[in-house]
């Protein structure tokens, strides 16, 4: 898919970070989006803000949705369809993701599945609603949102990171898996498999949300604190993301970060989980 003009794309969790940067590019690219988030708010700045750059006739709707409720899923393919004036989608970027449940000895139970539901189920229900309207397109692809801690489960030394990594290790999963699926079943569509570092993004603000918290001056100075050493934004994190579909990659990993830990991880089995082992070939 080389260009994405005239195309309808679904984006989950476009309301900020690398879900708003994918809705304002592709529809700075005159590809029409369908974007849904749990927070109405600024999901109506994100529809703002790309078709302010969008190419007249480019649609760009937004629709509340909570993607760990296949009911809500549903409900928003019904209504972007309607939006969109459409019968089939060309483009599903399953990104929306919060954080949490870090360790399952210590942690709440309720907050654990919280995170696992939004960040594999919410995948999984977005794929069960979108795909059969991909397969409906002349030409279909699939990106589903996993992360580093799809392939390494920790977040460092004494911080346990276990609901996120094993709903990112079954998102990775999931979509590898469906390579032969659809080459078999359909193979006018593909998947492709995102798997992010360290980006500047909302997530830790809005994983306070979605836990009840609403302090936004503390949510504000959350997001700030993981934004400022983070060392990809979230601008350059779609772009890349879009260039690998663009050319079609099937595995796509954002930063260098992102990189070197997939390098490190592949090269030392044994020692994944060595913390001075992984500091030494990661030099830092």
């Amino acid at each position: 898919m080389e260009s994405f003009a005239g195309k309808i794309a679904i984006v989950t969790g476009g309301g900020s970070g690398m879900g708003r940067e994918l809705v304002r590019q592709l529809a700075a690219d005159g590809c029409s989006v369908a974007a849904c988030d749990l927070n109405p708010g600024p999901l109506a700045e994100t529809v703002e803000l790309a078709l302010s750059a969008a190419p007249e006739g480019t649609r760009v709707t937004a629709h509340a949705c909570d993607v760990s409720d296949e009911a809500a899923v549903l409900r928003f393919r019904d209504e972007a369809l309607a939006a969109q004036g459409a019968d089939h989608v060309d483009l599903v970027f399953a990104n929306a993701a919060i954080g949490g449940g870090g360790s399952f000895i210590n942690e709440p139970r309720e907050q654990w599945e919280r995170v696992f539901a939004v960040n594999w189920w919410g995948v999984y229900y977005t794929a069960r609603a979108f795909l059969p309207l991909l397969i409906a397109s002349p030409e279909g692809v699939l990106v589903n949102t996993s992360s580093v801690n799809g392939f390494w489960a920790s977040l460092g030394p004494a911080w346990p990171h276990t609901a996120y990594s094993t709903a990112k290790f079954a998102v990775k999963g999931f979509t590898e898996s469906l390579t032969e699926d659809l080459r078999t079943n359909a193979p006018h569509v593909r998947v492709a498999l995102v798997m992010p570092g360290y980006i500047a993004t909302n997530i830790v603000g809005n994983s306070m949300r979605a836990f009840g918290l609403t302090d936004e001056a503390e949510i504000e100075k959350a997001n700030a604190g993981w934004q400022e050493n983070a060392p990809t934004s979230a601008a350059e994190a779609a772009a890349i993301i879009l260039d690998g579909v663009r050319s079609g990659a099937w595995r796509i990993l954002v930063g260098e970060d992102a990189k070197k830990l997939d390098e490190f991880v592949r090269s030392n089995p044994e020692s994944t989980y060595d913390h001075e082992a992984r500091t030494e070939f990661l030099g830092g």
